[in-house]
């Protein structure tokens, strides 16, 4: 995985961490603009684009830290890759775990974020972001011990 990690990718390609703290998975309620692509709100993970030369790991870490305000990241496994809402875009998500409270950091993009059971993310198909992401996401949430 640390070859992985360290693989500089370009601006479409967006990490997200499926990340778990006491047996409970974070989702956020995100809302895009028509500015940054279209009016639409989703329950998503963390993550983001990847900056110019960054490492999957570095966006991975930056891009929780911006929007969740946690820095304690183990990123523990490679779940799988989808393809992303948008043309072109590849959406890697990581496994990570955190001993830490989620802050939020970003109030212009998300209205929460929220911790909830694998049943209840299993069980909420809004919960997760877009459906390729989801579907790596709730497959492997599906025979996973938390």
């Amino acid at each position: 995985m640390t070859d992985l990690l360290s693989q500089i990718r370009d601006g479409q390609t967006c990490p997200v961490a499926l990340l778990i703290r006491e047996g409970k998975v974070l989702t956020g309620h995100r809302h895009y603009t028509r500015d940054k692509w279209k009016v639409i709100s989703v329950w998503t993970f963390p993550g983001g684009r990847c900056d110019s030369g960054e490492s999957l790991e570095e966006t991975l870490r930056r891009e929780v830290y911006e929007e969740t305000g946690i820095k304690d990241l183990n990123i523990v496994e490679f779940i799988g890759e989808a393809p992303g809402a948008k043309e072109g875009d590849r959406v890697p998500l990581f496994l990570c775990t955190t001993s830490e409270d989620v802050t939020l950091m970003e109030p212009e993009k998300f209205s929460e974020w929220r911790w909830v059971t694998k049943e209840d993310f299993v069980q909420n198909e809004e919960y997760g972001g877009f459906s390729a992401v989801r579907q790596l996401a709730v497959k492997f949430l599906d025979t996973a011990e938390l």
